[in-house]
């Protein structure tokens, strides 16, 4: 084996087709990261049997309630991820995930109120800054790409009293949930109660508050169906 295969192995990326304009000293660099990722994916997961002891951890990654948090073979969390795994069903990430940096995911943001918690499927890729606000229950499938600045919501504030504050009158969780193989835009927003069937389409910026059926393509504030995958008419 070649030393750059090898190389592309320890990354994780075994059997990539390296684009012709970039150099063995690039990908020597990007793995002598993943090397560091891989040591501290060591120590993240020592003495822990839910967290796969092949997990690739960044700089300045931080979980807490790790006893909530299961993570899968060869999962990929970048520099300055923060997990808060307290909830009722745990923050569960499948095998080959990539969280992107700076992303955080909130499963509880109450002492009153133990959230629901996440759950990411296999392969499922999110960009940095992303934000799981998982109070209500998260639910993404696998095979997921998602973009950078994605933001989801699991809870909603009750207002509908015009005499009591609406801090007083306490919220309401319905959950949050997308299917397989979604292609998710920069900058979208999932509100509390928001669904996507498999294959959908989510354009950037676009705040999802409903459910879409399979394959349909949406965008918009809120979002809107444009069309559906297969049917350009």
């Amino acid at each position: 084996m070649a030393l750059i295969d090898k190389a592309l192995k320890i990354a994780g990326k075994e059997g990539l087709e390296l684009d012709k304009h970039i150099s063995k000293g690039y990908v020597y660099k990007l793995c002598f990261k993943y090397g560091f990722m891989m040591i501290r994916g060591k120590f993240f997961s020592m003495g822990k049997k839910n967290i796969s002891n092949s997990v690739f951890v960044g700089k300045k990654v931080k979980a807490i309630e790790k006893r909530y948090l299961t993570i899968g073979a060869k999962t990929k969390l970048h520099d300055g991820v923060y997990i808060d795994a307290l909830s009722t069903d745990g923050v569960k990430i499948g095998d080959h995930v990539v969280i992107g940096r700076n992303t955080r995911i909130e499963s509880t943001g109450s002492l009153e109120f133990v959230g629901k918690g996440v759950k990411i499927g296999n392969r499922t890729t999110f960009g940095n800054d992303c934000f799981f606000g998982a109070a209500g229950g998260i639910e993404i499938g696998e095979d997921v790409v998602a973009g950078q600045y994605i933001r989801f919501h699991s809870e909603n504030h009750n207002f509908d009293d015009t005499e009591e504050l609406i801090k007083n009158q306490g919220v309401s969780h319905k959950g949050i949930r997308i299917g397989n193989n979604c292609w998710i835009g920069s900058g979208a927003v999932f509100l509390d109660g928001a669904e996507l069937e498999d294959g959908c389409v989510v354009g950037a910026n676009s705040v999802v508050t409903k459910h879409f059926p399979a394959n349909s393509v949406i965008a918009g504030v809120p979002a809107k169906l444009i069309r559906t995958r297969g049917n350009n008419k």
